[in-house]
């Protein structure tokens, strides 16, 4: 117990020390003054403001990018801008937690320890915070049948330990937490996905997220949001997905 209570405490330090690291627009011009003026212009003054997404939405991609990645430096700037844009405390709570499972737990544990001074810097009281162990959202019984027996079919005998976690922690515990809605787990997973270019996984999540609400233009807005934030490359893998998904709904 000492032992993990000394690497949650470093974790928490590190990640501190990082969030202070940031960089400032005149700090910035004096190491790369076009990325400055990019980011000025274009990411600011231009991709922020487009009308195909809320700001809300943007806000919800862009901290599932920096989360996935471990980029925690300048996560207090877009926590504190996410609040801003209408996400609740509980609301970037559970995109945290959500993101330990599909990042990964250390992701997790840094994007809270780095988190934290902002919810701690603005008051943020624990009853603002989802419960640990809440009121389930309803099940869909007979869609989590279907996704669970193509998964038992295609991988019960390789990992069977995989699939009891998959089945009965990710999709009969945690994607039924109520302080996030599904349509908002939908686009914390699709753009954590293409974040770490898993796109062998994009055609059930990217369908799952339409079913939960997110329209096909908002889905276009949300690549063009990652092409900043996760890059170039990895969307334009992401979007012959797209495309096939787009297609095959349309029909």
């Amino acid at each position: 117990m000492k032992l993990s209570a000394a690497i949650v405490a470093a974790l928490f330090l590190t990640a501190s020390s990082l969030a202070q690291a940031d960089m400032r627009p005149e700090d910035l011009s004096m190491v790369a003054p076009a990325l400055e003026k990019y980011t000025q212009d274009r990411l600011l003054g231009q991709l922020w403001k487009r009308p195909g997404l809320s700001a809300r939405d943007r806000s919800i991609v862009t901290l599932a990018v920096l989360i996935t990645r471990n980029q925690v430096i300048d996560m207090p700037y877009y926590v504190a801008l996410a609040l801003e844009n209408g996400v609740k405390p509980r609301e970037i709570s559970e995109i945290i937690t959500h993101l330990a499972f599909y990042s990964g737990w250390e992701n997790a544990m840094s994007a809270a320890a780095s988190t934290k001074e902002v919810f701690s810097g603005r008051g943020i009281k624990a009853d603002e915070l989802p419960a640990a162990s809440p009121k389930l959202l309803a099940l869909n019984e007979a869609a989590e049948s279907q996704r669970a027996s193509r998964n038992d079919q295609q991988f019960g005998a390789v990992a069977p330990g995989v699939l009891q976690y998959t089945t009965d922690l990710l999709f009969r515990d945690l994607w039924l937490r109520p302080d996030l809605a599904p349509r908002d787990r939908s686009l914390v997973t699709v753009s954590a996905l293409v974040a770490s270019g898993q796109v062998a996984q994009m055609p059930y999540h990217l369908n799952r997220a339409m079913d939960n609400g997110l329209t096909q233009a908002e889905a276009s807005e949300v690549f063009t949001q990652l092409a900043f934030y996760a890059g170039w490359p990895n969307v334009f893998s992401a979007l012959l997905v797209a495309k096939d998904v787009f297609e095959k709904r349309s029909r």
